[in-house]
């Protein structure tokens, strides 16, 4: 069997073992390593070793000298490189930074806040409750970037008060679910730091582009969710009095002042300190970090507690992202050592796509990928692949990375494996049903889906913004 051939067999075993439920990270650097010390096996390394070997050696200094031997292949020195270049990326290092800000943002009360203000303040547009619930979604999954977080919070809070307020168990759900993945496409987003870490992006350019595609999302979603509630009033019924109470104006105004304007501020002040170049992406996370612990402190809620929970999961997350590199670089550096890239070049060349059915057929994959695995693993294991033949069909990275944000929405809102709608079934009454879930996070999709299309069709909604502040 040639090279390429072994190459695409680990690539389809890597596939095998991650359905079969292996830890993604500690599989990629097992079959990295394995397969490299074939791909880069040196017999004259290993003899040098070998012929040191003395017959009046000590047993100790024997072994020794053997598995000197052994190991004496580059796949080891690979290992050791592409772990000290994950380790040393300045874009890395932005990620456990964003993640505290974060955990500490969630844990700082100021939701609960910030919705019962949305909630009175849009009281009398149809869908009132769905809206506030959508935009508090949106802000707060742009301040943790945290799917899970937010889907979670968000269903404590929001859903019991829209289910209170006699909303269609799906129609309330679906809003939840759609609003807390926002935060992996609008900046400052997690998912866009790995991507460019991945694709050598510049980071500062795709948090440009991400703005207008992530604000349209938004503007889908509203869309619908307004739309509905007027053509099907029985979805999203107007509220009562006693359900939300009128507020003067001077006093909403102050309302909106101690719980929307502080998380905005800081929101603003971090992506803004980016975009203006004023601060790179960590020192930017370095403010939000301690934005969010003032905050917190501000509304009476850091404790001991809550900053040591912190801390630990954003210790957790960074580990698992910065494995997940260590372990995907060296997969793709063996796998492209042994011509596996190059196979896949050739055979996608020799379909003859045009770019628009490349892209077409490039997310479709992807898609389907978000279905059993993360957007993290999705990003480090797979965007790569395509990212080379993204020059030969004359596609911008930029382009694709903010196609790709768009279409991963779709991995947290698709069943088998909807993972907003699990996380939402497990905080969620016992009334609720997944189905309903389910149901409910269908019509989000075709807002996706329209999203792309409109990505597609008028590409100056990514590029226009970069354009005009950083220049073409």
């Amino acid at each position: 069997m040639s090279d390429p051939y072994i190459a695409l067999t680990m690539l389809g075993l890597f596939i095998f073992t991650v359905f079969l439920g292996f830890p993604i990270a500690f599989t990629l650097m097992a079959m990295g390593i394995g397969f490299g010390y074939y791909a880069y096996f040196d017999p004259g390394r290993m003899w040098r070793s070998f012929n040191r070997l003395e017959v009046d050696a000590s047993t100790f200094d024997q072994t020794r000298l053997w598995l000197d031997g052994l190991f004496n292949n580059r796949i080891f020195d690979l290992f050791v490189n592409q772990t000290y270049t994950v380790m040393s990326n300045e874009v890395l290092t932005a990620v456990p930074l964003f993640l505290f800000m974060g955990y500490i943002v969630e844990r700082a009360n100021i939701v609960d806040r910030l919705f019962s203000t949305l909630n009175i303040a849009s009281r009398n547009v149809p869908g009132s409750m769905g809206v506030a619930a959508l935009i508090t979604c949106a802000l707060f999954a742009t301040a943790t970037g945290i799917v899970g977080a937010v889907v979670t919070l968000m269903g404590l809070l929001a859903l019991p008060a829209m289910l209170k307020a006699r909303y269609d168990h799906s129609f309330a759900s679906g809003i939840i679910c759609a609003g807390g993945t926002l935060g992996i496409l609008i900046p400052p987003s997690i998912m866009l730091i790995v991507y460019a870490a991945a694709s050598n992006v510049s980071i500062v350019r795709l948090y440009a582009a991400a703005l207008l595609p992530g604000l349209t999302l938004v503007g889908l979603y509203l869309i619908y969710v307004v739309g509905r509630s007027i053509l099907q009033p029985s979805v999203a019924p107007r509220p009562r009095e006693d359900e939300v109470p009128k507020v003067p104006a001077l006093q909403l105004i102050g309302m909106i002042a101690t719980s929307f304007l502080p998380l905005a501020v800081l929101i603003l002040a971090v992506l803004g300190s980016i975009l203006f170049g004023l601060a790179t992406p960590t020192e930017a996370a370095s403010i939000g970090a301690l934005g969010g612990i003032a905050l917190a402190i501000i509304y009476r809620s850091m404790t001991w507690q809550r900053l040591r929970e912190s801390v630990y999961l954003t210790v957790r997350t960074t580990a698992m992202v910065c494995w997940l590199f260590v372990g995907s670089y060296t997969f793709s550096s063996v796998f492209s050592y042994l011509g596996g890239e190059q196979v896949i070049a050739e055979f996608v060349q020799s379909l003859d796509l045009s770019p628009l059915m490349f892209l077409i057929l490039a997310q479709i994959i992807i898609f389907l990928l978000g279905w059993p695995l993360e957007w993290s693993e999705i990003i480090i294991i797979f965007v790569p692949i395509f990212l080379p033949l993204l020059a030969i069909f004359n596609i911008d990275p930029l382009f694709f990375g903010i196609l790709v944000a768009l279409n991963l929405q779709t991995s947290f809102l698709t069943p088998p494996m909807a993972m907003s709608a699990y996380y939402l079934k497990g905080i969620a009454p016992p009334e609720v049903r997944l189905t309903q879930i389910f149901a409910g996070c269908m019509p989000f999709l075709l807002c996706v889906f329209i999203s792309m299309a409109l990505m597609y069709m008028f590409p100056q909604i990514v590029f226009y913004l970069p354009e005009q502040m950083y220049g073409n």
